[in-house]
């Protein structure tokens, strides 16, 4: 998708498709109590084409609801597209990254192949962060999953304008380089998530990320069985032993030039890229969505080609385990024990407890490497899917300090997370009696018991654990955004490292 700046006065723009947003701007409550749509633009041209309709009461701007208008008098827009806020009151930047996948999601059914985007004038929503949100949206509504169809027909749109005229050029064409930057960052991240286990193996996973380090100038390793063998990631290759495929193990490098000291945030991603759950195997139904169990892996991929266009001056590291499980003849077992790379040994209660297994030697192997600061990305366990839905992600802290920075970030991403959590006697539910620690607690606290779990190899650094399982796809197509992967968590992740 192409995108472009503008600074044109609206009704001169000469396009397939403009796009306005509006608020409700009624206080009052009560059922009588009609709506009072606005829109947020001071052209009169533009208010004037959409007075009659805006006065017949069918359009209320509730949140990505949608109105067209065809041939709009006095603008040389071919169409006016209308896109709700909802309450005024409650208008956001993060409404805008919404309106603008809506946006292109009602524009790719109809043919409409290139639209502006006008950025709302109110003092609600900062114009810089705005023009990001609006990039940001434009590439999260543009995102097909049909990848493999025999009959797929492009229905992308190629071309995404911005609108800004009389705001700030400095600030909105800072926020808009960030979108564009963000947005394909997300896209990258959901592609890989998309596909097949046959098609995204951890050696294709490997090549695919060595690909991207070259491209935006990222250091790169890629190992297998031999180094994990050598580092004694005896969890990690507990995992791995069941498949054909070889493990890959995925280093991945950033050094803003001359920052020789300070944090080294470290990012760690499961990467399991398909999971059967082992010799505790899954049951069928759904079994084949864990093509995405390497999600948290590709959000920190996702995250560090951020990283490396925005450049932020501080050092970081990633770490991707990866890894099919699987359950062959040389499997791990149920009752197995096995040695994590840090020395501590692992009571195997249940095989489909797999992450936490690749996630312990990934941390411990990050800091081993120096790492002051981590935080680690997965699609964990069902158990925080339970406990807080589809709406926001669990995550946990050992460190408050350093997880007041994460939520603070959270104001920029506009991902929802819910802390949950730590404590001893979540621990104390994975103390094994034959071993240091078992992979599981039980079925209360499941999503507890798995961070603590994390926890023991973090230590005492200053971590940060995302459960992603709820959010990482989404099972249903919203008005700005398709079903599929979602990216979700590289806005996140990315905004705590330049907190730093």
């Amino acid at each position: 998708m192409n995108t472009a700046l503008s600074y044109a006065s609206l009704p001169e723009i000469e396009t397939e498709l403009l796009v306005i947003l509006a608020v409700d701007t009624q206080t009052a409550k009560g059922a009588d109590v009609k709506p009072q749509p606005e829109l947020l633009t001071s052209n009169e041209a533009v208010k004037a084409a959409a007075a009659a309709v805006l006065a017949s009461g069918e359009f209320k701007a509730s949140a990505n609801e949608t109105l067209l208008l065809h041939a709009p008098a006095e603008l040389k827009a071919k169409r006016l597209l209308i896109v709700g806020l909802g309450k005024k009151a409650k208008a956001t930047v993060h409404g805008v990254r919404s309106a603008a996948g809506t946006a292109v999601r009602f524009s790719k059914p109809r043919g409409i192949r290139e639209l502006v985007f006008a950025l709302p004038e109110t003092e609600l929503v900062a114009t810089g962060a705005a023009a990001r949100a609006a990039v940001e949206g434009g590439f999260l509504g543009d995102y097909d999953p049909d990848t493999y169809r025999s009959d797929r027909k492009d229905l992308s749109v190629k071309s995404f304008t911005v609108a800004a005229p009389g705001a700030d050029q400095m600030a909105v064409q800072a926020g808009f380089g960030e979108g564009v930057i963000v947005g394909e960052s997300q896209t990258f991240t959901r592609t890989l998530v998309n596909e097949p286990g046959n098609k995204l193996t951890p050696t294709i996973l490997g090549q695919r990320a060595a690909a991207m380090a070259a491209e935006v100038g990222l250091a790169c390793e890629v190992h297998s069985t031999a180094k994990l063998a050598e580092l004694k990631m005896g969890a990690f290759l507990g995992v791995a032993q069941g498949s054909a495929e070889p493990p890959a193990l995925i280093v991945l490098r950033y050094e803003p030039e001359g920052v020789k000291d300070g944090p080294l945030l470290a990012l760690v991603g499961k990467g399991i890229t398909f999971d059967t759950g082992g010799i505790s195997i899954k049951p069928a139904e759904k079994m084949e969505l864990m093509k995405y169990d390497m999600a948290g892996a590709a959000a920190m991929l996702g995250a560090m080609r951020a990283i490396a266009l925005l450049r932020p001056k501080v050092r970081v590291l990633a770490i991707v385990c990866s890894a099919e499980n699987m359950p062959d003849g040389k499997a791990y077992k149920p009752g197995d024990v096995v040695t994590a790379m840090s020395g501590k040994t692992i009571d195997v209660i249940n095989t489909d407890a797999e992450g936490r297994l690749v996630l312990a030697d990934g941390i411990t192997y990050a800091r081993q490497l120096g790492a002051t600061h981590l935080i680690d990305a997965a699609t964990l366990t069902g158990a925080v899917v339970v406990a807080l839905g589809t709406h926001n992600a669990g995550t946990f802290s050992n460190d408050d300090e350093t997880y007041a920075k994460f939520q603070a970030a959270l104001a920029t991403s506009g991902e929802k997370f819910w802390r949950l959590p730590l404590g001893e006697e979540y621990a104390d539910q994975i103390k094994s009696d034959i071993a240091d620690i078992k992979n599981t607690g039980g079925r209360h606290g499941g999503a507890i018991t798995a961070a603590e779990f994390l926890h023991t190899f973090a230590e005492d650094a200053p971590w940060i654990h995302l459960d992603i399982a709820g959010l990482a796809w989404i099972e249903d197509s919203r008005p700005y955004v398709a079903k599929g992967p979602s990216g979700f968590a590289v806005r996140s992740i990315l905004e705590w490292v330049r907190s730093y």
